[in-house]
């Protein structure tokens, strides 16, 4: 614990919001700028040990911070997401939870934001039903009713049927891989479970078996004439 008198105060190269504290010459941590006033830092000023602890905390704060940043600048993710790669990185509990309170503070962590984001997404790019969206919010830590109020939202906006919509979107996307099955029990089973892994439901998904079977039907024959 570098207690002693600060002689220094240099500005980061890299950083033009940072400065570097020196305590009797010699480095002894980087903080913000934000932090040097908080702490009213001075070059000639005494650091004791209460001083120097805040300075540390600071310092841990302000490094999960930074690491939380570079996670959120890659994608969105979940409260539970962060707390778990923070502490990962070996950062104190206490720091952690700090830094998830500045972060929810600042409206860059949020839940309920969160949910909707990956609802939206995954929607978008492969579609997804109910029942995974909610097992991958879910295994992401998002709290039940968090989840449950982002898919009551998402359904209110999106039409009467679109779950079906999605179910036989991904359907036809993936049918010429079970065109040629041998009869409809093994195409039933194989496009069905394909359709179940999507987080489909069976009541969804039934009739849409119905219906791509019978077109398989109608081809094959139209074909054979």
């Amino acid at each position: 614990m570098p207690t002693g008198k600060i002689t220094a105060i240099a500005a980061q190269a890299h950083d033009s919001q940072r400065v570097n504290i020196f305590v009797d010459g010699d480095f002894a941590i980087g903080i913000s700028l934000a932090t040097l006033a908080r702490e009213g830092l001075f070059v000639g000023k005494e650091l004791d040990e209460a001083g120097w602890a805040r300075l540390e905390a600071a310092a841990q704060a302000e490094q999960a911070m930074r690491a939380a940043g570079r996670l959120l600048d890659v994608r969105p993710r979940s409260v539970a997401e962060i707390r778990q790669r923070l502490l990962r990185k070996q950062f104190p509990p206490e720091i952690v939870e700090q830094a998830i309170e500045r972060l929810g503070e600042i409206g860059l962590l949020d839940d309920s934001a969160f949910s909707r984001y990956w609802v939206e997404s995954r929607q978008a790019a492969r579609p997804r039903g109910r029942l995974a969206l909610r097992d991958e919010l879910r295994r992401k830590g998002v709290p039940r009713d968090t989840i449950d109020q982002a898919l009551a939202e998402a359904d209110a906006e999106a039409p009467p049927d679109a779950e079906r919509a999605r179910a036989e979107q991904a359907a036809r996307a993936a049918l010429r891989r079970y065109a040629d099955c041998p009869d409809r029990a093994t195409f039933q089973r194989r496009l069905g479970g394909f359709l179940q892994r999507r987080g489909f439901s069976l009541d969804v998904i039934s009739p849409i078996l119905a219906i791509l079977w019978s077109e398989l039907r109608a081809h094959q024959e139209s074909d054979s004439e």
